[in-house]
């Protein structure tokens, strides 16, 4: 599609002029040019070989649930951090991406948001293809903890029950690249984070990041009491500079496009469905995505 619209901006440009697509054709030689990076994909949606054969009409029916949900005015937005509290209840969207690449959107799919909580899961991830799970799992649990997600405990072993609950996630961040600088530290995640989106949309919202440190009380709390407790690890100096990173990652940008490609990643082995590119080490995406499954707010 990239190399589509850049043939559809060349045609533009020689008749001065924006023509719709379904007037202007590819040549032979645009055409092999427009496909060639995508053959395998293209060739399997010819034969009918994709992991959802009967695409239109499951897309059909994912289209009618988004529809039916719409006017749904139930709940409310989420108003522990006040620039949370300030985000529109009236935007929905549902974006699509199977493990190979078949794609569907509707609604405010372009939006950006915050990823907050759902970090946990690909910080996770990251440190655990980088370091090990065993390694991971010396300073975090991996059992549900049966309280609330910000309680100041630690299970039997004085450890955050896992990584999905605030202390396990603290301490997650902690490890990742943990002898490199603050910026080196945040440039690499985010860069993992393209990796993991496709190349798609990742950004950063400062004042969703100011205003999360601005109200920490609980995490900070949170930090001293596994301090106290010796669940950093040593390169851990500076519980401002660990928080502030792990709020850093919480504050991380997204569309429902981007999303989508993210988690079809851990769901496709670690390797991201539309780049064909290997983001997680073998294994570790298993794991992860059990965890996260079985222990997201447990």
């Amino acid at each position: 599609m990239e190399k589509i619209r850049d043939f559809e901006k060349i045609a533009e440009e020689k008749c001065c002029e924006a023509t719709e697509q379904k007037h202007w054709k590819l040549g032979k030689t645009e055409f092999k040019e427009c496909i060639s990076p995508s053959i395998d994909i293209v060739s399997r949606a010819l034969q009918t070989d994709m992991v959802i054969p009967n695409w239109v009409n499951f897309v059909d029916k994912i289209r009618t649930l988004f529809n039916e949900c719409k006017d749904i005015r139930d709940g409310q937005v989420a108003s522990y951090i006040p620039q949370l509290a300030r985000q529109s209840p009236d935007l929905w969207a549902v974006s699509l991406c199977t493990v190979d690449g078949q794609r569907a959107s509707f609604g405010d799919v372009k939006h950006t948001f915050c990823v907050q909580s759902v970090s946990k899961a690909f910080n996770y991830a990251i440190v655990a293809s980088d370091l090990g799970a065993d390694v991971v799992h010396s300073y975090v649990g991996q059992e549900p903890s049966g309280r609330l997600f910000n309680e100041i405990c630690l299970d039997s072993k004085n450890k955050p029950h896992n990584p999905m609950v605030n202390s396990g996630a603290i301490v997650i961040t902690s490890l990742i690249k943990n002898k490199n600088n603050m910026a080196d530290r945040f440039d690499y995640v985010l860069n993992q984070y393209r990796k993991i989106a496709g190349n798609e949309y990742i950004g950063f919202n400062n004042a969703t990041f100011l205003s999360e440190r601005a109200t920490a009380d609980r995490n900070y709390a949170l930090s001293y009491f596994m301090k106290e407790n010796k669940c950093f690890p040593k390169e851990t100096e500076s519980l401002t500079d660990a928080l502030d990173f792990y709020f850093q990652l919480c504050s991380v940008e997204v569309t429902c496009e981007s999303l989508a490609v993210m988690a079809s990643t851990l769901a496709n082995g670690g390797v991201c469905p539309t780049t064909n590119e290997t983001c997680i080490a073998s294994n570790k995406e298993k794991r992860c995505a059990i965890t996260y499954v079985l222990l997201w707010n447990v």
